[in-house]
């Protein structure tokens, strides 16, 4: 006579598909992370400088491109044109908030030399005590 073995149903967890869908994943935001940037594209001066220690809080971005347009990296629009007394008004209500916010400028390395002192001069009136200028690390040749 013919006896049937009983299976027992298997208990276990097949983790192939997650473990496909998480490398996938990691792929993605691989690619799509340096494409996604804040801010105005400006081209920045070389400079053999030592970066800025990062503080608990990110600093105010402001910045000025080779036409002369500022640009705060502060509210929804990021890459809204403001003019003088609108950066100036964004930057005091920021610093308000919270008086240790540090401010750099970011200006494109065409811009003249005039436009970022008018730029640090709008900061200084709207209540800034100090400001950091931003640059590109030099390529090692």
């Amino acid at each position: 006579m013919y006896t049937r073995k009983r299976r027992r149903p298997v208990s276990e967890i097949n983790v192939v598909p997650y473990i496909d869908v998480m490398l996938v994943l990691l792929i993605i935001f691989m690619v799509t992370a340096p494409l996604v940037t804040q801010g105005v594209k400006v081209d920045l001066p070389k400079a053999s400088a030592e970066p800025i220690e990062q503080e608990d809080n990110p600093p105010l971005i402001a910045s000025v491109d080779v036409k002369g347009r500022y640009y705060l990296n502060v509210g929804e629009d990021q890459e809204r044109v403001l003019e003088g007394d609108e950066l100036a008004a964004l930057v005091q209500a920021q610093l308000q908030k919270d008086p240790k916010t540090p401010v750099v400028v970011k200006g494109d390395g065409q811009v003249a030399y005039n436009e970022i002192i008018q730029l640090m001069v709008l900061l200084q009136g709207a209540g800034v005590p100090s400001v950091g200028l931003m640059t590109d690390p030099v390529e090692p040749e």
